[in-house]
């Protein structure tokens, strides 16, 4: 998370469709605790109808033995009767005491009954007031922010997208500076700092009068001139570029959240309706389409310079996530999902689900151009009440074969807002450190979150790239949704303390370069999920692929043909599949097994097929990595040991 509810991190992440909790409050519980109530109430009914009816043949024997003993009657047949009589009374003592112990139940349960009654009554009406509230709370906070945007004196689109100049802060009218001198607030380790673009002729004669050596911006940058501007491949097999419309299906996101404020996420059923045609899995692989950066940055000779790519790579993942507020399809455990791209791409990717709960999906990634890439990510998620978070766990790691350089970040935090009411919008926020293990550069990436109260341009990135002597080389500025562009520093100083204490560093810098741009939508994208180019591939028929892909997943496929219906009724088959799966898991694991909870007696149950548990020895944590063998399989069409799971 995902999404994750998830850089494509899914809202949600990641959001669960195991529906594996059964301690759900839904309306088929309500229904199921009337009907309880309702049996309960008439089996009182009928043991106090046996209470009488026990008390009422008891007094008849009762009056029949005594008539009996009052016949004339043989002496023999006379004692037989008397131990008739005995038996009678034990049987009449052992009776008013079972019809008083009877009576008393009657009345107590009468009694909690009416008591349960007016209980579940009170909290049936509690709980419609408190939605009823929650709703009205929302829609007057939508109502305030609408009224804070409209209020004179703020920008007239406050959550515009990037654009150049829009994350510089505009110089006051008594500036002193050049007119081509522009600053902008930024971070360094979590502090503001300023920025100075100056002209290159200009930087040599200050450094000049430093005593510092210049700085040869031109042949510095070479590999990274045009480093957006790399034209997509080309693919000899002809790809589909459209799938069917969106249905036009209305369904109420609040009537599923309200019972599941402050649950996980992975734990909460959900329909296809809030679905996209794609896994986590072909989202999780998204990540790749901006993959012409790691191609380029291969051949930087110098590691800043290789970093400032890598930044612009970590950012690009998350650009399509502004639109795309719709959930993926959680994966079934043991599901993959293969992208074989040499042709076109240049390289090849494969991604399992190796965990259920927590979902945790491994991916690998071998380029021919000379990189790797490989992550374990473990979508943790919350709903909050009006919003929604999700927090991917795990490290990504990259790797270039030439150099030697090795990459370890994570991701950051998503957020869906307006879950109640209003339009859903998502959001990126969070620091992020992409360290280089060979050389120990670092760059400080900073997400600044959403705020209708700040100057901020929407959406802002921003980032500092600095040497292992904590020299800074590159300042890295955009949006996550946009571009990045990196500025080469030439000069770093100290300003003045601030009247509150605090000191900004002040970084003098060449013009801005672009980095990334994102690629624009495919036509009629917005009946197509706000899907891309690459993803309007993603679940297109491919021959060859593992049984487990997620390209034959049936719920999948009938949802993106727009049979929302039979796709429903399908995923809830596979669910319980699943459900049965892991009953059978868990019961093999034996209840002598060291595991201590559900969760680990699953993993200690469950061995994935492609990937392995290994310690990570630049991080210190346990993940799934690649043990090979796949590609192997593809090419022999040897699939005996994939897992039936569809």
């Amino acid at each position: 998370m995902s999404d994750p509810f998830c850089g494509r991190t899914p809202i949600g992440p990641t959001l669960d469709d195991s529906g594996d909790d059964d301690e759900a409050t839904t309306p088929a519980n309500k229904s199921e605790l009337h009907h309880t109530l309702k049996n309960l109430s008439l089996k009182l009914d009928d043991l106090s109808t046996c209470n009488d009816l026990i008390a009422k043949h008891g007094a008849a024997l009762q009056r029949s033995l005594t008539e009996l003993d009052g016949l004339k009657i043989p002496s023999e047949s006379g004692e037989k009767l008397k131990v008739v009589n005995e038996r009678a009374t034990l049987f009449r003592i052992t009776s008013n005491a079972m019809i008083n112990a009877c009576r008393d139940f009657l009345e107590l349960a009468e009694i909690h009954s009416r008591k349960w009654q007016r209980a579940l009554q009170y909290e049936q009406e509690q709980r419609v007031h408190l939605e009823e509230t929650i709703e009205q709370l929302a829609k007057q906070h939508n109502s305030l922010e609408r009224a804070f945007r409209s209020a004179p004196g703020r920008p007239a689109n406050p959550s515009k997208s990037f654009t150049e100049g829009s994350f510089l802060t505009p110089k006051g009218e008594d500036s002193e500076e050049d007119e081509d001198t522009e600053y902008f607030d930024a971070m360094e380790d979590s502090t503001s700092f300023i920025t100075v673009i100056t002209e290159a002729k200009e930087d040599r004669k200050a450094e000049g009068s430093t005593g510092t050596s210049s700085v040869d911006w031109s042949s510095a940058d070479n590999v990274l001139d045009g480093a957006s501007l790399v034209p997509k491949g080309s693919s000899k097999v002809k790809r589909r570029v459209r799938i069917p419309n969106k249905p036009n299906y209305s369904l109420n996101l609040w009537s599923i959240m309200k019972n599941c404020i402050g649950r996980e996420l992975s734990r909460i059923p959900m329909p296809v309706n809030f679905n996209e045609p794609l896994s986590m899995l072909q989202r999780l692989t998204e990540d790749l389409e901006y993959h012409h950066l790691l191609d380029k940055a291969v051949h930087c000779t110098s590691s800043v310079e290789q970093m400032c790519l890598v930044a612009a790579f970590s950012v690009s993942s998350y650009s399509t996530t502004v639109h795309r507020i719709a959930k993926p399809f959680n994966p079934m455990l043991g599901e993959t999902f293969e992208l074989d791209r040499l042709d076109d791409m240049g390289l090849r990717s494969l991604c399992e689900q190796v965990s259920h709960h927590p979902p945790s999906a491994a991916h690998y990634v071998f380029s021919k151009h000379g990189w790797s890439l490989w992550q374990e990510i473990t979508i943790s998620s919350k709903f909050r009440g009006k919003y929604i978070s999700i927090m991917p766990l795990g490290a990504i790691h990259l790797e270039f074969q030439a150099s030697g350089n090795h990459y370890v970040w994570r991701k950051s935090t998503s957020t869906v807002h307006n879950i109640i009411v209003g339009k859903l919008w998502i959001d990126q926020s969070g620091d992020i450190e992409i360290v280089n293990h060979k050389t120990n550069d670092r760059c400080q990436l900073k997400f600044l979150p959403y705020s209708y109260f700040s100057k901020e341009a929407a959406r802002k990135v921003t980032g500092v790239v600095s040497d292992s002597q904590g020299k800074a080389h590159y300042v890295l500025s955009g949006s996550w949704d946009e571009q990045m562009e990196c500025s080469k520093v030439v000069h770093s100083s100290p300003s003045s303390p601030s009247s509150d204490g605090k000191q900004k560093t002040v970084y003098q810098t060449l013009s801005a370069k672009l980095l990334w741009k994102k690629y624009p939508l495919p036509e009629n994208a917005e009946n197509m999920y706000y899907f891309s180019e690459l993803a309007l591939t993603l679940n297109e028929h491919e021959e060859g692929v593992a049984p487990t892909d997620s390209r034959l997943r049936p719920d999948q496929r009938l949802m993106e043909k727009g049979r929302w219906d039979e796709a429903n009724t399908e995923k809830q088959r596979l669910e319980e599949k699943q459900r049965l799966s892991r009953r059978r898991r868990l019961e093999a694991c034996g209840p002598g097994s060291s595991c201590s909870s559900e969760e680990e007696k699953e993993a200690d149950a469950y061995t994935p097929l492609w990937f392995e548990k290994r310690l990570d020895p630049l991080t210190g944590e346990m993940a799934c990595v690649y043990k090979g063998g796949y590609w192997e399989a593809k090419e022999k069409q040897d699939w005996h040991m994939c897992p039936n799971i569809f």
